[in-house]
């Protein structure tokens, strides 16, 4: 499907500037999981106009219904890879719809996840990993734990599979699309659905108890809580991220890649939902503009 502007994320900057683009006129399409959001948990209540505490959620739902009501396409999912074709973007989401936009506008927010459990810190670089595509290749041969429900999660667990010689996914419960889910069962992967307890070794990882008691002897595990990262998705559109995964955008919230806009968290601190709003404000006018042909 052909369209002026994808907006990849559905918090409140990715939001709002779905919002101002459809505003404008400009066929868009926002990509993404308003649940994905570290927004969608908050109570606001330090917002202007808003009498708080307000749930999180409710406002990223009104948001998506007022984009929508201006003429946006919402697509509940996540993106599960891009590419830059010339002066075209292709964004692909995880049931298989392909979107070729002349704008980009990636407002995903950054992964603050973590899981919490002894051992996640200590193992750091010596067995824990967060990008799959990053580390696979160390471990050839070799027994891992994939710990996820979500999209990156499903990719990873089935990416590994073409490397190590065992793969545990550890899940409550698979959020990602069915065919992704399918694919990585048909690999080989064993799913675990007892949450994770603690990570072992002696110095580096030897192994994952999880709540039921048991503990599984792994070489490397992967902690993959969200979808496919900012980062991650920038670096297929030919733009390198900063040192801290942060995109460099100018005062329009462009990037160095022409159609190429970033807003919210991604931007860097403070992760507020007034900044990240205002951002997406000037991001959507931006990639508007561009698609327009205003310089």
């Amino acid at each position: 499907m052909e369209t002026d502007i994808v907006v990849i994320g559905a918090g409140p900057s990715g939001i709002q500037a779905a919002i101002y683009t459809a505003r404008r006129k400009v066929s868009t399409v926002i990509v993404g999981k308003p649940s994905n959001s570290a927004a969608a948990d908050a109570n606001i209540e330090n917002y202007f106009g808003v009498v708080g505490p307000v749930k999180g959620i409710d406002l990223l739902d009104n948001g998506i219904k007022q984009a929508v009501s201006f003429g946006a396409e919402f697509v509940e999912e996540n993106v599960i890879s891009t590419e830059r074709d010339g002066k075209l973007f292709v964004i692909k989401t995880e049931t298989g719809k392909e979107y070729v936009a002349k704008s980009v506008v990636v407002a995903t927010g950054i992964s603050r996840v973590k899981l919490g459990i002894p051992g996640e810190k200590e193992f750091i670089g010596k067995g824990v990993s967060y990008c799959s595509v990053c580390d696979c290749n160390f471990y050839k041969g070799k027994t891992v734990a994939v710990i996820g429900d979500e999209t990156e999660a499903a990719m990873s667990a089935d990416l590994m599979t073409k490397y190590a010689t065992q793969v545990y996914w550890i899940t409550k419960g698979p959020k990602a699309a069915k065919a992704l889910v399918d694919r990585a069962l048909l690999a080989g992967v064993v799913v675990r659905d007892s949450p994770p307890k603690e990570i072992t070794g002696d110095g580096k990882v030897g192994g994952l108890v999880l709540e039921d008691g048991s503990e599984i002897a792994v070489d490397g595990v992967f902690i993959e809580l969200g979808a496919k990262s900012a980062a991650d998705l920038v670096m297929d559109m030919d733009l390198m991220p900063e040192m801290d995964d942060t995109i460099k955008v100018d005062a329009k919230y462009a990037t160095k890649v022409p159609g190429l806009f970033a807003c919210g968290d991604v931007v860097g601190k403070p992760w507020q939902v007034a900044r990240a709003v205002g951002q997406g404000c000037m991001a959507g006018l931006s990639a508007a503009d561009y698609v327009k042909g205003v310089k």
